[in-house]
């Protein structure tokens, strides 16, 4: 099988962001996503028309919308497209009573009580992993970075694996599930893994390793099309990027932003590296999938593996130091301020501590919680 990539400015970017829309007076989750953004194409039929990569769009739950950019010079072209798909979403939702809640799960609703879309690919999906499919009612963020050449594909995002949890810890958003707090700062990556198309990716050592891999996953049912293999880090041919999909949903737009340039810059990094023909830093595969694990249960507070001598640092200390490494890349793609908020969900806590904060406070009501994350949503706190 030949799988050819297309070529993309070096750097540009695009962005999913899944949400949900609850009741704005309980929290719960509803299953209106479909008819919202619905009537907000009727209003901008531009944002449904982009071929397969409709800007406005449902997802495997009726209670979801996801908003995708187009191709982004920079973050912040990104984060006023995402801006601007929110605004008329709530011209929509804000009259019916409804709201939007952003994060990795919900921290009460049940999954048996979650409506599945109507649509062939996501039957199949149930049809195929049954229990563990219909469990997903989940929640992320997706980056692509583009690249100009097929060569940087593969070593980048074995590069960016390396960074797996630093993203992850950042972003993790999704300590309760059906209304217990499981221990986790993100439930989500551990509820997505069980998919068997989804999790860390192979390592592929050149290009013909990785068509070899994707033609035996159609050969052998596994998958039907390239779009279908869901890892967590993943290149896509058609678009020419690298995606990094393991993000928690977010629940403001700063902290899309945040991890937006981190992403980036962290592509960026390791493409000037495969230029320069420097090997990016590659870690060991059990090196890799221990640190999701840490991340996923510590978030900020896990120690993570740096080496292939099993050196370990503090999460936290070593995300100073590369922020402090990245500064250069920033200025130059022009995300500075961004990748500068980084060091705000540093200070402030990420989305899980916000959660469980929240939950003290209200002697463990999760309803507040849920409302607190769709006050934070529309305040952009």
């Amino acid at each position: 099988m030949e799988i050819s990539f297309a070529r993309s400015d070096q750097s540009t970017l695009g962005v999913e962001w899944e949400i949900a829309l609850v009741d704005g007076t309980t929290g719960d989750l509803v299953p209106r996503g479909r008819e919202t953004f619905e009537a907000v194409l009727e209003a901008h039929p531009e944002w449904g028309t982009d071929g397969d990569h409709p800007q406005l769009t449902g997802e495997f739950l009726l209670n979801t919308v996801e908003m995708v950019t187009g191709v982004c010079r920079d973050v912040a072209h990104s984060t006023e497209q995402l801006a601007a798909m929110m605004d008329e979403i709530r011209k929509v939702t804000d009259p019916q009573g409804l709201e939007i809640f952003a994060a990795g799960t919900h921290p009460f609703a049940r999954w048996q009580d979650q409506q599945v879309t109507d649509k062939q690919r996501y039957h199949k999906l149930v049809d195929r992993t049954q229990y563990w499919g219909r469990q997903m009612v989940i929640y992320g963020v997706h980056v692509h970075v583009g690249l100009d050449a097929r060569a940087k594909a593969l070593p980048v995002l074995d590069g960016l694996l390396t960074y797996y949890p630093h993203l992850l810890a950042l972003s993790s958003n999704s300590p309760f599930w059906a209304g217990e707090d499981t221990g986790y700062a993100s439930q989500r990556s551990m509820i997505f893994q069980q998919l068997s198309t989804a999790g860390l990716p192979y390592h592929f050592p050149s290009w013909d390793a990785y068509e070899q891999c994707i033609e035996d996953m159609v050969a052998t049912g596994i998958i039907e099309e390239l779009s279908e293999a869901r890892w967590d880090v993943r290149p896509v041919p058609r678009l020419g990027t690298d995606e990094v999909r393991f993000c928690d949903g977010l629940s403001t737009l700063w902290e899309v932003g945040a991890l937006t340039a981190l992403t980036q810059c962290l592509a960026e990094s390791l493409s000037r590296d495969v230029e320069a023909g420097r090997e990016p830093a590659r870690l060991r595969p059990w090196h890799i999938q221990e640190n999701k694990w840490r991340a996923a249960r510590y978030g900020l507070d896990a120690e993570v593996i740096t080496g292939p001598h099993n050196t370990e640092r503090d999460l936290r200390e070593d995300l100073v130091g590369l922020l402090d490494r990245l500064e250069p890349v920033a200025a130059r793609l022009g995300c500075a301020q961004e990748l500068s908020d980084v060091e705000r969900i540093l200070r402030e806590g990420a989305g899980y501590q916000r959660q469980r904060a929240v939950a003290r406070a209200h002697e463990g009501d999760l309803r507040a919680v849920a409302l607190d994350i769709v006050r934070r949503t529309r305040e952009n706190d």
